[in-house]
């Protein structure tokens, strides 16, 4: 039988110049184990010149989704988020290798990569498929920008404070007036991201659901709402001195009063792989500290 794997693109940011050290023997023992398995590594341009991997060619992120079957993100859950977006036309699966902090989606741990990175390479694995948000922000019926986000789509108040004032609409319809500090557009898997620090909840990644989470409401009996995914979001702002929108929490467009912001699901997914018998909830057992009683405390 074939191999499943003949070509597996590597992505890696250092955060600092202190963890690059460690980042760099990572790297290298995720291209052993490329090596092992017969697959043929090809490694993303700015990841080749900041680990310093001139032994190897680089990539742009075109070619890759041309030519890779297979991308091995090594960081933390805003490294994924990024090479998610850029990747999300081109369908290519992705694997997390977690060298970061919380690791809600890179959930390789470090140690014992290698035998676990070795399984998958050779098929074993669990196959996910995450809803990304297609948005734009239009001014006087421009757009003035477009992008995607897996996580969520947030209206904010900038650096100089104070509330934001705006109205939401849902499928054309007027839902409300609010002022808040912001407000969030979160999928599934944005659920357990900002989304959740404002009091919103946790969706399972299969549902067919969005959840809108204001921010810090100056009406109190506003409350986060699950919305169907088939939902097409505006947030009109209405009154503002300093606010932005942010995708991911990695790009951002300044708004002016009377900005929409526009999302909606995206036509595509993000195609995520986890190493087998993969739980989301034992994933959320372990990275929000819940805690499980055992028999014997149950007894007590």
């Amino acid at each position: 039988m074939a191999p499943p794997f003949r070509k597996a693109a590597l992505f890696a940011k250092p955060r600092t110049e202190a963890n690059r050290p460690g980042l760099v023997a990572a790297a290298a023992s995720i291209l052993q184990v490329l090596e092992r398995r017969g697959v043929e590594p090809m490694v993303e341009e700015g990841t080749r010149e900041a680990l310093g991997l001139e032994n190897l060619p680089g990539h742009d992120t075109a070619r890759i989704g041309a030519h890779a079957d297979l991308a091995v993100v090594l960081g933390g859950d805003g490294t994924m988020l990024g090479i998610a977006r850029e990747l999300v036309a081109y369908d290519v699966p992705l694997i997390g290798v977690h060298y970061g902090r919380l690791g809600f989606m890179t959930d390789i741990a470090l140690d014992g990569m290698p035998e676990m990175l070795d399984r998958m390479l050779g098929g074993e694995f669990e196959t996910e498929r995450r809803t990304v948000l297609e948005a734009e922000v239009v001014r006087s019926g421009s757009v003035l920008q477009h992008g995607h986000a897996l996580n969520d789509v947030v209206v904010s108040h900038g650096v100089a404070g104070g509330m934001v004032e705006f109205t939401v609409r849902i499928d054309g319809d007027d839902i409300y007036n609010q002022r808040a500090d912001g407000i969030i557009l979160a999928t599934p898997t944005g659920s357990t991201a900002y989304a959740l620090s404002a009091h919103g909840p946790i969706l399972h990644p299969s549902l067919a659901g969005l959840v809108l989470v204001p921010v810090a409401p100056h009406t109190l009996s506003n409350r986060p709402i699950c919305l169907p995914d088939s939902a097409e979001i505006e947030i009109e702002l209405t009154e503002v001195r300093d606010a932005s929108a942010h995708f991911d929490m990695q790009t951002f467009s300044r708004l002016a009063e009377g900005d929409i912001v526009r999302a909606r699901r995206g036509a595509r997914t993000v195609r995520l792989l986890h190493p087998p018998g993969y739980n989301y909830f034992a994933t959320l057992r372990r990275k929000l500290h819940w805690n499980v009683m055992s028999s014997v405390e149950r007894g007590r």
